[in-house]
């Protein structure tokens, strides 16, 4: 039986606070009517395709757009806590602008991803990292030889990433990370890699808020 593991990832849909350039963390934000449309069409576009399980953050924008796909593809996303976005601490609520004015030497950290640095009550990157590799190790472990969905945020996504391509956690982001597409990822005895990544082609628009990405 063969150990591979075929992942779809997708980020959830647009919030409100996604098009403030708002830090939303642990807060529980629903999706605007953009990010409900966004995610009709990404279930749209993954009608064709067969999964043999789903998860999901607990987060209602991540939940919504799960169960948006579930009507299409007919398998309902189990729910996780450890699938949520980073702790964001202090940050959560403030804009990128506001958290560089209220919080400047904390804002500097942020921006150089300092792998230690936590928002003060929040989760360092380092943290965050091994929550999200032990997730995902779990979701590999159970369904070997199969394909599977899940639904996340977008410092979920970039956690993958650098997993799948050996950039270190305190390099720059350099790559795409929009709500609701679609990032196909594996899982195999040679460990993890990429096969497609922001395929966002079936979306109309698709906003990745962080500055300068």
């Amino acid at each position: 039986m063969s150990r591979l593991v075929r992942l779809c990832v997708v980020r959830h849909g647009e919030t409100v606070w996604n098009a403030e350039g708002r830090l939303q963390g642990h807060t529980d934000i629903a999706l605007n009517a953009t990010g409900l449309a966004q995610a009709r069409d990404s279930a749209a576009r993954l009608a064709a395709h067969r999964f043999d399980a789903a998860y999901t953050s607990d987060l209602r924008r991540a939940a919504d757009t799960a169960d948006a796909i579930a009507a299409c593809t007919g398998v309902v996303a189990q729910r996780r806590s450890n699938l949520r976005e980073r702790h964001c601490g202090i940050f959560q609520g403030l804009t990128y602008a506001d958290a560089r004015t209220r919080h400047p030497d904390a804002y500097r950290r942020f921006e150089a991803r300092d792998p230690d640095f936590a928002f003060d009550d929040g989760e360092s990157l380092t943290a965050f990292a091994a929550r999200i590799h032990a997730a995902f190790d779990a979701i590999v472990a159970a369904h070997p030889g199969q394909q599977v969905l899940v639904v996340a945020h977008g410092g979920v996504l970039d956690i993958l990433y650098r997993r799948a391509s050996g950039r270190p956690l305190d390099t720059p982001r350099d790559f795409k990370i929009p709500n609701a597409a679609l990032n196909w990822l594996r899982c195999d005895a040679d460990g993890w890699s990429i096969e497609s990544w922001a395929e966002a082609a079936h979306l109309g628009a698709a906003r990745d808020e962080l500055p300068n990405a």
